[in-house]
């Protein structure tokens, strides 16, 4: 079984206990007691793709990721949807019978915003939307 962390920092998680880890965050690869346990990439998921192939994983968890990208942005002269684009990178690498596993600040609770760096507001609803299989 492979497992996908999201924004992991230096020491990925492993909630389905997946016998292969995988991580990617943004900044390159940071110092970790572990790092011989896990495969970890470098990759901005506001503008680039999960670097992975199709299917890959069994499962992808997201802790404290989500609400930190944004829902539009212009890039290069183009309004582009960072939020819709990792959604659709998920499950482009996630196999069709996997998991996907998120924690997130859920509007209307304060917490979505009190850390200014919180800028995708996530309401029960539209995370409903992005996890429902009709949708996806």
């Amino acid at each position: 079984m492979k497992h996908l962390d999201l924004g992991c920092g230096a020491n990925p998680r492993n909630p389905f206990n997946a016998e292969f880890l995988y991580g990617v965050d943004i900044r390159n690869r940071l110092n970790s007691s572990d790092s011989s346990k896990f495969t970890y990439k470098s990759a901005n998921l506001t503008l680039e793709k999960i670097p992975f192939e199709d299917n890959f994983f069994d499962s992808i968890s997201a802790y404290d990721f989500l609400e930190h990208i944004p829902r539009l942005i212009c890039n290069e002269g183009k309004v582009v949807f960072p939020f819709v684009d990792l959604m659709t990178e998920i499950f482009r690498v996630l196999k069709p019978e996997g998991q996907f596993y998120a924690i997130t600040p859920v509007f209307p609770k304060e917490s979505v915003f009190v850390d200014p760096t919180h800028v995708n507001f996530i309401s029960k609803n539209s995370h409903k939307y992005f996890v429902s299989p009709h949708n996806w």
